[in-house]
């Protein structure tokens, strides 16, 4: 046989074990299944290492069926209207013709760019596509405490997570594009203010803007109230935790650096088990792991890409990274990843990044403000887990022990260009 018919030979044969054994392991679960340490191997080929190495540890899984979620009508729209004018650049890392929507909603498993195309939908996703305000939210940091209690090491209470997109615009005006995009270049606005706790963090700020410019790595910027100061961050430092805290401002929102200062492997598609419908809001503290995530909760199985990103070394930012290579698990139909895995120089699982997501008309039953007229996706909790450390920040969104309870306003006008500014962020600083 000739050595290319071998190889493909053994292609398929791989591919039909891989098949075969999927099936089998997806077999080993049912709805209505708890998932905990004591069963956790039934699960260990369904979800990702980080998400195993946590179950282990206590995080009790609760399996329920599948449901099917669907996009905001106007993300929908903008997708069908202008996404067949969307393509990679000459050199596959940027996007040319991007106007709203999803860029590439027809993918081809045998596109050598799949990988890269991945990325850039998981970028312009329809859980926000204008703006964005997270008000008045908790973190927790604490050790991973496998049975034992809850000890909180720190208290982080933060009064806005906001953002706003110039590009990709669906349902607020200005539509579709931000007119100060061909000025600015600034595909988006994000600011972190201000830290209303612990104290010695009080009045901290974080903004940040992306640039359209592939070369273009972020601007940044930190307000520190204790001696009065505006520092401007170098671009490894958003790749980095500091702190008393294990997230870093690239994790924030699922796999979020600068998409052109990274390559990218296409590792497949998986069914895998992600919280996408998460049954509590507020989020409910584990009692099984020492409170480093939120269970029990509601997993389902799901249609999952997976892809690999490594840092490009010669360029900007990415030459700071941290993690040696990230892998990414991004939902078929949230086109958000519940589940990044960040490895470190040896290649060693480091830091997993877990987040809990349901699919409501309102972020939380009793809301009276932030209501929708049709079901989108919300971010409920996140854990950010650093296995080799054993500790965890645990994000609750909305918060447990916060004034305000509807927490997340999306796509409804409530923050501007003007609130993602420095000016904004030193004059809310208390």
């Amino acid at each position: 046989m000739p050595q290319g018919a071998r190889k493909l030979m053994a292609g398929v044969v791989a591919c039909s074990v891989l098949f075969v054994f999927a099936i089998a392991a997806r077999a080993q679960v049912k709805p209505g299944d708890l998932i905990t340490p004591k069963n956790a191997a039934k699960v260990k080929n369904l979800v990702s290492p980080g998400v195993y190495y946590m179950v282990q540890r206590g995080m009790w899984i609760n399996v329920v069926p599948h449901r099917v979620i669907d996009w905001p009508p106007p993300f929908k729209d903008a997708t069908e209207k202008y996404s067949s004018q969307v393509r990679l650049s000459a050199d596959h890392r940027s996007l040319v013709g991007y106007v709203a929507g999803q860029p590439f909603p027809l993918l081809d498993q045998n596109d050598p760019n799949i990988a890269t195309k991945v990325i850039w939908n998981n970028v312009f996703r329809p859980i926000s596509t204008d703006d964005y305000d997270l008000r008045f939210y908790d973190c927790e940091y604490q050790y991973v405490n496998p049975g034992g209690s809850h000890r909180v090491i720190n208290d982080i209470w933060v009064g806005h997570y906001a953002g706003y997109d110039e590009v990709g615009r669906t349902e607020v005006e200005p539509l579709p594009i931000d007119p100060d995009y061909k000025v600015t270049n600034r595909v988006w606005l994000f600011a972190l203010y201000p830290v209303l706790a612990p104290e010695d963090s009080r009045g901290v700020g974080l903004i940040r803007f992306r640039y359209g410019d592939p070369k273009r790595g972020d601007d940044a910027w930190t307000w520190n109230p204790g001696v009065r100061r505006v520092r401007r961050l170098n671009e490894a430092i958003l790749s980095s935790a500091t702190g008393t805290q294990t997230f870093d401002p690239d994790h924030y929102s699922g796999f979020n650096p600068k998409v052109e200062f990274y390559n990218y492997r296409y590792l497949g598609e998986k069914d895998m088990l992600l919280c996408v419908h998460a049954r509590y809001s507020p989020e409910l503290t584990c009692a099984h792991d020492g409170g480093a995530t939120v269970c029990p909760e509601d997993w389902e199985m799901r249609h999952v890409y997976i892809v690999e990103a490594t840092p490009r070394r010669k360029l900007g930012k990415a030459g700071g990274a941290l993690d040696s290579k990230s892998v990414v698990y991004i939902d078929s139909e949230v086109w958000f990843p519940p589940c990044v895995d960040g490895y470190d120089r040896s290649g060693k699982l480091w830091r997993a990044n877990i987040y809990f997501l349901t699919y409501r008309d309102r972020p939380v039953p009793d809301a009276r403000v932030a209501i929708y007229p049709f079901k989108r996706e919300f971010v409920v909790g996140a854990a950010r887990v650093d296995e080799q450390a054993g500790d965890s920040t645990m994000c609750y969104l909305p918060g447990q022990h916060t004034p305000e309870r509807e927490c997340w306003y999306i796509n409804m006008g409530a923050v501007d260009k003007d609130f993602c500014t420095v000016r904004a962020m030193v004059a809310a600083a208390p």
